[in-house]
């Protein structure tokens, strides 16, 4: 099953020569699915693998709270500019916050928080409508 989150956050890539070295912003796409070993026969009441409520809940508070309207940038980005205002909203990641990464970053945070039995299958993180990067287990 998968359910789809959209978020707005702003980045900007230490060591690229083009356009995107400069602080930017995207409305986010993210396709989460997920999965569990298949049933014998159908899933057992109320039917569900997990309720899609549930899913968006584990989500929101593992991913989106955290992308939504931030500025994400590497240590480097950050020691190579110094002068970046310190606020509430910027989150500093090792490694550089291409979709790519960003990707990985989703997928460390989501990991742990699926119950028992339920595992991440696949993630697709659009950057624009028609550019995307994906996880497939």
């Amino acid at each position: 099953m998968t359910k789809i989150f959209r978020f707005e956050t702003a980045h900007a890539l230490h060591g690229y020569h083009g356009a995107c070295r400069h602080v930017h912003g995207h409305s986010y796409q993210l396709h989460v699915t997920v999965r569990a070993e298949e049933p014998d026969s159908y899933f057992p009441a109320p039917g569900m693998l997990i309720d899609f409520k549930e899913l968006k809940r584990m989500v929101n508070e593992a991913v989106v709270s955290r992308l939504d309207h931030t500025l994400v940038v590497s240590s480097a980005y950050l020691q190579a500019n110094p002068d970046l205002p310190s606020e509430e909203n910027v989150l500093v990641m090792t490694a550089e916050p291409s979709a790519e990464n960003l990707l990985l970053f989703i997928r460390d945070a989501l990991r742990h928080q699926l119950p028992a039995g339920i595992t991440l299958a696949a993630l697709k993180l659009f950057e624009t409508a028609d550019s995307y990067a994906e996880w497939v287990l």
